[in-house]
């Protein structure tokens, strides 16, 4: 006689497999962030991945059929999207909260999962990931961090000539480097320090 737990089991196995089109996609998808972000790219399998979404091995090469597609197809669904700079009343409180979100971004679960592949595929699969990582990381942080000293100018307390790249890439490179050698983990605390004792004195204008 069949348990009433083993027949749950059986129906809910069964309901995954009739599952169809977007919503078995994302469940793809998912499986396939979780298994970035727990194993990294290296660990990560289709099979792992079809496991993980309780469908078959074919369902997903069906949809996908390497590795490095899937994987980009996953980043390009799963990063956090960075819309619209912080405005806050000042240069401070907007990097600030701007930071946080970044922070919060780096570590999401999708975040993970991009460190994974930047950090272990070689650099033919790199190559692959490029415009995505451009197109889905680098230009929208450029833009939101470049709205924010542009409203620092305009509020008087940004210095006018504060907008090249590399004033843009201190933050950035701060924290990836602390993060990725130093294993800074970011906390609030952190953030305003570098805010206070770095970005600050870098910005400030000098008729402030």
């Amino acid at each position: 006689m069949v348990s009433s737990r083993s027949a749950a089991t059986a129906r809910s196995q069964s309901a995954a497999l009739r599952r169809r089109g977007p919503v078995l996609e994302r469940a793809i998808l998912e499986a396939a962030l979780e298994q970035l972000s727990t194993v990294g790219w290296n660990g990560l399998t289709m099979e792992g991945v079809a496991a993980g979404a309780r469908t078959g091995k074919a369902a997903v090469y069906r949809r996908w059929p390497s590795k490095e597609d899937l994987v980009a197809d996953a980043l390009r669904a799963g990063l956090p999207t960075l819309d619209e700079a912080p405005d806050r009343g000042g240069v401070r409180e907007d990097l600030y909260e701007l930071c946080r979100l970044v922070r919060d971004a780096m570590y999401s679960r999708p975040g993970f999962a991009l460190r994974s592949v930047l950090h272990e595929c070689d650099a033919a699969s790199a190559e692959r990931f490029h415009g995505l990582i451009v197109e889905g990381v680098i230009e929208p942080s450029y833009r939101l961090f470049s709205e924010v000293l542009k409203r620092g100018i305009q509020r008087g307390d940004v210095r006018p000539d504060a907008t090249g790249e590399l004033i843009r890439d201190v933050i950035p490179a701060l924290m990836m480097f602390r993060s990725k050698v130093c294993g800074s983990e970011w906390a609030d605390g952190e953030i305003a320090g570098m805010i206070d004792q770095v970005m600050v004195p870098l910005l400030r204008s000098g008729t402030g």
